[in-house]
């Protein structure tokens, strides 16, 4: 791995959204690799040690807030964690996952504003842009 290549990893069951996402951050200069389970993620992050992971919430078999809660166990604030979710920020387990990520977005997700909030393309450490203690 390049020491100034940002990665970000994106996990989001509906194939199209994950990789039309993936493909603009690409396009930007960011290393995405994409996942489509949280099954698919987790080596996919282990393997990567991504300094992003946007995560889609609602997901079958294991979900956005069950990855959240291992990524924090397993790696404490060292990434940026950034929820992704077509479901109501009124839900409950929205409101679950949004104590645990730094950064929520609603479906569509808008590209200007996710760019604001991922760590800069000069980055050289995991521990740029994860979230104050």
């Amino acid at each position: 791995m390049e020491s100034n290549e940002v990665r970000i990893v994106v996990i989001d069951d509906v194939c199209d959204v994950a990789d039309a996402i993936a493909m603009q951050l690409t396009l930007d200069g960011y290393k995405v690799e994409t996942a489509y389970s949280v099954e698919q993620a987790i080596p996919c992050i282990e393997a990567n040690q991504p300094h992003c992971v946007l995560l889609d919430i609602a997901m079958p078999e294991l979900d956005g807030h069950a990855l959240a809660q291992m990524l924090r166990h397993r790696f404490k604030d060292t990434m940026v964690l950034v929820a992704v979710t077509g479901s109501a920020a009124s839900e409950a387990r929205v409101k679950d996952t949004m104590a645990l990520v730094d950064h929520y977005f609603q479906k569509p997700v808008d590209i200007a504003a996710l760019r604001k909030i991922l760590p800069p393309l000069t980055t050289r450490s995991p521990q740029v842009g994860v979230r104050a203690a």
